[in-house]
């Protein structure tokens, strides 16, 4: 089998988004979905859907689409679609932005699925059926007591966890935002006391505040607080170029940090933090290094005995769950989720989402083949903006 052609599709599509610099619900607002198709001679392909700045739920842009169709084009022309780590390992040093490589792999493990008629993680190999998830929300939704009265709902929808996303460049108390110093940690504690006054003590919560603490004083006095309230983890607290304050953070307090999230080099950089001790657990996604990427991680967070807790929702991320065990990946980041946002709406182009909530608080993996995507063409080719 050898791969004949490279495609982006750009679409239209709608879905519930939350405005964050104004705190405002963006109901059925218009949304830039792409779907990339690896076709091979055999009439077999692969596909991904999305790689934007909310993983599966937001498309590529131009720039991206164009590596994909021009330069990136050019390699995997006549190449075996099989040969994933090769292909991989070409993008990584061909210094490829992750994003976009990262769309690469993740189609071509949706056509390796495909092909074996098997979900992608049960070829990767299969580490378990089902996951837990927590409600992960956006940040400004509102006051503190929104979030406390936001996490009583997702409580009472079956969430066993919950994730705060405070107030990021965004003043709670006049609604307005701000250019982020100083930082809201007044709000953020209060936000923090709140929400476990409300769910009670057996609600596992975690707290990311995506870097915008911006002193290690008022990072380890939110910490002391986060401790007192037995929150489950302290996430990106700081900018992640500033690796020893990590270093001494991890020193300081006893609450797991969490990250890096965000910082460029995948598992390459994830290594160098857990050898340097800037964090007690490490963070992952298919968006950094697609499945191959984060199952690498994965393993190298095992070796160490440490969790690689997979970041952000989607079709990939929860592959990537499948093929890990659960003493390394526990939870399914479930959102973003805010008053008045339907996340559960079906996509239009989609005939089922990747991740409906079970009862009892956990995702069912998706059983299709490859990723598990069921696409509506019809409703794309309806919705084309290019080609």
């Amino acid at each position: 089998m050898k791969i004949t052609d490279v495609r982006v599709i750009t679409f239209r599509t709608h879905a519930d988004r939350w405005d964050i610099g104004h705190g405002r619900l963006l109901p059925n607002a218009e949304v830039t979905q792409t779907v990339t198709c690896i076709d091979t001679d055999e009439g077999l392909s692969g596909y991904f859907l999305g790689g934007g700045k909310h993983g599966d739920q937001d498309g590529l842009n131009v720039v991206e689409a164009g590596l994909l169709t021009g330069r990136i084009r050019e390699l995997l022309l006549g190449q075996d679609p099989f040969d994933r780590e090769m292909i991989w390992k070409w993008l990584w040093v061909a210094n490829i932005p992750e994003v976009v490589a990262s769309v690469v792999d993740l189609a071509l493990w949706d056509l390796a699925g495909r092909a074996f008629g098997q979900p992608a993680y049960k070829v990767m190999g299969g580490a378990r059926d089902r996951v837990k998830c927590y409600a992960s929300t956006y940040p400004n939704i509102g006051a503190p007591q929104v979030y406390a009265d936001h996490a009583l709902e997702c409580q009472a929808q079956g969430y066993t966890a919950y994730k705060i996303h405070p107030h990021y460049f965004w003043n709670p108390e006049t609604g307005t935002p701000t250019p982020g110093r100083p930082s809201n940690i007044k709000a953020d504690i209060e936000t923090c006391r709140l929400v476990r006054e409300a769910v009670g003590p057996d609600m596992v919560l975690m707290y990311d505040v995506w870097g915008t603490y911006h002193t290690l004083e008022e990072t380890i006095k939110v910490g002391r607080v986060l401790e007192s309230l037995d929150f489950y983890w302290f996430e990106h607290p700081m900018p992640e170029y500033r690796v020893e304050s990590y270093v001494r953070l991890c020193r300081e307090l006893s609450i797991p940090i969490l990250a890096p999230e965000i910082a460029a080099g995948g598992v390459f950089t994830r290594a160098e933090w857990i050898l340097r001790g800037a964090s007690d657990m490490s963070r992952m996604d298919v968006r950094r290094g697609g499945l191959t990427g984060c199952r690498k991680t994965a393993v190298v967070c095992e070796a160490y005995g440490i969790k690689c807790e997979i970041h952000m929702a989607g079709w990939g991320n929860l592959h990537a769950m499948g093929a890990t065990s659960e003493d390394t990946s526990e939870y399914y980041e479930k959102g973003l989720l805010a008053p008045g946002v339907d996340y559960d709406a079906p996509h239009p182009y989609l005939r089922a989402n990747c991740d409906p909530m079970d009862p009892d608080g956990m995702i069912t993996l998706p059983t299709g083949p490859g990723l598990g995507y069921d696409i509506v063409w019809d409703y794309i080719d309806d919705n084309v903006i290019a080609r």
